[in-house]
């Protein structure tokens, strides 16, 4: 039971992205036309961000360019992922000058939770006033414009910043349980609330329940019912409460059992361009493996096509090794990819996924294996991450990396799957 009431900042970096391109461009962003996204990639190139003007005029963030009104005249930036980077990183340090690291959590690249119980007896300052300061301080160094959310607990911040600091003219805004089911109770759409998403929505309207207090009145029953479990969550956040503290997040340790990674290819491609693609993804992949000192039991691929045009293939193997060696996963990536790729279709998007990963020691192969063989390309690879960790990840490149059509030269200098300078 938590000994007296905590006071929680969720602090966001208004438009971000686009707000740093103003910056750096000495243009404010709200009275600048701005969009992040990569004009070389056509109209159909999704906007990453947009300035705060555009969005007072109804532009929609992560639109599509052709979607901007052509009445519009705006300037387009492209992104610069490493960029992004140091001014998220030189704002955690406007945080640091005040809170402890111990009491900061970074939810994202522009936005993170803080904190500030005992540091506002500590300053003899008022929650809103502390808020006001980082708001300030943040503008005057970086130019970045940013909003606070004030809450009893974490989730409340988290609602205080999305739902009403974002419309209220000081950027700041509090809630405590009492205020949340005052004034944000009946607020609608319910997916405006953080973690209820449109298939969380449509089940809830089955039931003729819209809003929070639909759920804070509803049969618990027939929510356990519906959600199993995460019918917990969302009881508590409907009443307001979240048990979670700062120290429960630190103390937290991820127990993950998959690697994954995926990509949305820059063109549609044909069935063989596609594979050489994968190939390159699982040669990442099982470096990732290496890098974390982990193997896997199983490996999964999907195919996503142009346009949607079928639904995407996927598949599963359980291997009969544990490893985390390429020479041996390829084989399986392979005989999936030919048993379910459509080979008419053109492919737009490629996942894999290595499943049941434990750590490296209890690596197995059969007994028809060459060990030997097995331990000198385990050497070379770890070889070769140790020279892309020291000269960056293209220092060493395969000779398929240079063929037609394959993308691990251009996505090594990405970042997020972005551009990253």
């Amino acid at each position: 039971m938590q000994s007296k009431e905590r006071t929680y900042f969720c602090v966001d970096m208004k438009c971000f992205f686009a707000s740093v391109e103003c910056v750096e461009r000495g243009l404010n962003p709200f009275e600048t036309n701005l969009v992040v996204a990569d004009a070389s990639r056509g109209n159909g190139g999704i906007c990453l961000a947009i300035s705060p003007k555009l969005k007072a005029q109804g532009v929609k963030n992560r639109c599509r360019l052709f979607e901007i009104p052509k009445t519009i005249n705006y300037i387009t930036a492209k992104p610069q992922m490493k960029k992004y980077i140091e001014y998220s990183a030189d704002i955690y340090g406007i945080y640091l000058k005040y809170v402890s690291s111990e009491d900061i959590h970074v939810y994202s690249i522009d936005e993170a939770f803080l904190d500030v119980t005992d540091y506002l007896k500590c300053y003899k300052i008022s929650a809103y006033d502390f808020a006001k300061l980082l708001i300030e301080e943040i503008a005057t160094i970086k130019g970045i414009p940013a909003t606070v959310g004030i809450g009893t607990n974490l989730y409340l911040a988290k609602i205080a910043l999305d739902i009403s600091a974002k419309k209220n003219a000081s950027h700041i805004a509090f809630l405590n349980e009492e205020l949340y089911k005052k004034t944000l109770w009946k607020h609608q759409p319910i997916t405006d609330f953080w973690q209820i998403a449109n298939g969380t929505a449509k089940r809830l309207a089955k039931y003729g329940i819209f809003d929070m207090k639909g759920i804070a009145t509803a049969d618990e029953r027939l929510l356990y019912r519906i959600f199993g479990i995460n019918a917990e969550l969302l009881i508590d956040h409907a009443n307001g409460k979240e048990p979670c503290l700062m120290k429960d997040i630190k103390a937290y340790k991820g127990k993950s059992h998959s690697v994954s990674t995926s990509q949305i290819l820059f063109s549609d491609y044909a069935y063989d361009k596609a594979l050489l693609v994968l190939m390159e993804m699982t040669l990442n992949g099982c470096q990732e493996l290496m890098k974390r000192g982990i193997i896997a039991k199983n490996v999964g691929i999907a195919v996503g096509y142009s346009k949607d045009v079928i639904p995407p293939t996927k598949a599963t193997i359980k291997m009969v090794e544990r490893t985390n060696v390429y020479s041996v996963i390829k084989d399986y990536v392979k005989d999936l990819y030919e048993k379910t790729a459509n080979k008419t279709t053109p492919i737009r998007k490629l996942s894999i996924t290595f499943f049941n990963v434990i750590d490296e020691s209890q690596e197995g192969y059969d007994m028809f294996c060459d060990y030997n063989k097995i331990q000198k390309e385990k050497a070379v690879e770890k070889t070769v991450l140790e020279i892309k960790d020291k000269f960056g990840k293209n220092a060493m490149l395969r000779c398929t990396d240079l063929t037609d059509g394959a993308t691990a030269t251009l996505r090594n200098k990405l970042i997020g799957g972005h551009n990253s300078e």
